[in-house]
């Protein structure tokens, strides 16, 4: 009976070690929470994923939900880091308690998907995608757009015309284009994360980018505005838009990139930090090989953080500014010029 005793309690002995040891290895796990932009999730559900198979000790989660729902969970401390297209605004960043960092990550194209069965190729001139997103071109047959596009066959059909449902930096980049090149949509709907559309013409909304993307594949006629990797990754045909030296450019890496190859940063920090300001934008390039409308997307880091997940999230961001960078050109991003991932170090040595 002693034996058994003794057996009996060398057994819990060890099962309670092994228990220990088990919960000391699950609490290991340094996790990293974060949400926000749809227009980069792909690519970064792709790092994160990369990153967390490199690193047995830690994990990145990222949630897609639209840029301001990102920057709101940020200013509530609900997750470890953020991500928006539309940066961050002075009144939204005097909010953050734990000071805030704001990083140019990745960069993209906002581009014009549409449905038109048999349209191989469609130009958009500039005062004329505008005018479809005002409600004033209603049909595809618009002598306008009939135009810039001779020898295509046009239907007499109405143009669906797929919006944002959510508070999007797709939409903020957007909106700004589209009110930087025409003064009454500027006066009329004007550039927003939330915008208000006008009533007039057929305009549908739906969340997110691929909600939008899926929404246009399903509707004959349609049209909307969506993150370049998403239409590369769905195949949809994109149209080519006319930038500012008037040239009909495609998207693309090299359109892309003339875009933000002359975007100025500012030289002064953010509101009441001594943190950089990284808020640069390409509202509307004027280079003559330049797509009209890129962008930066940025990724939104608590400058004050407990010792761990600082150097987790220096050591991510590293990551992300070079193994990271080689998979942009593939999934439909714009690689960081070399001069933005030295600013993006330097930055991010201020993560404490």
């Amino acid at each position: 009976m002693k034996l058994l005793a003794k057996n009996t309690k060398s057994a819990l002995l060890i099962s309670a070690l092994i228990g220990a040891m088990a919960s000391t290895a699950v609490h290991a796990e340094l996790k990293l929470n974060g949400s926000g932009a749809s227009f980069p999730a792909p690519i970064y559900n792709k790092w994160f994923k990369d990153y967390s198979k490199m690193n047995d000790g830690v994990r990145v989660d990222y949630q897609s939900k639209g840029s301001g729902a990102g920057i709101q969970d940020f200013i509530n401390e609900t997750v470890d880091f953020a991500a928006s297209d539309a940066a961050m605004k002075d009144s939204e960043i005097e909010q953050v308690k734990k000071g805030t960092i704001l990083l140019p990550m990745t960069a993209g194209e906002v581009v014009l998907s549409y449905n038109l069965d048999g349209v191989k190729e469609l130009k958009l001139p500039r005062d004329v995608y505008p005018e479809i997103f005002m409600g004033k071109i209603t049909k595809w047959n618009d002598p306008k757009i009939a135009a810039a596009n001779p020898g295509v066959s046009l239907p007499d059909e109405k143009i669906t015309v797929v919006v944002r449902s959510d508070s999007s930096g797709t939409s903020y980049v957007f909106t700004n284009h589209l009110s930087a090149i025409n003064e009454e949509f500027k006066t009329s709907v004007g550039g927003a994360k939330s915008p208000n559309w006008p009533s007039a013409g057929t305009i549908v909304k739906a969340p997110k980018n691929d909600g939008v993307t899926a929404t246009i594949k399903q509707t004959p006629g349609a049209i909307g505005y969506i993150e370049y990797g998403f239409a590369k990754l769905t195949k949809m045909p994109t149209a080519l838009l006319q930038n500012q030296k008037g040239e009909f450019v495609a998207a693309g890496s090299e359109s892309g990139a003339a875009a933000l190859a002359t975007t100025p940063f500012p030289e002064t920090n953010l509101p009441g930090s001594d943190v950089p300001d990284l808020r640069g934008w390409a509202t509307d390039p004027s280079g003559a090989d330049a797509y009209p409308i890129a962008t930066f997307t940025w990724l939104l880091v608590y400058k004050d953080q407990e010792d761990d997940k600082a150097k987790a999230m220096r050591d991510l961001i590293e990551y992300m500014v070079t193994t990271g960078q080689e998979s942009s050109e593939s999934m439909g991003y714009i690689p960081l010029p070399e001069n933005v991932v030295e600013k993006v170090r330097n930055a991010a040595k201020m993560i404490k």
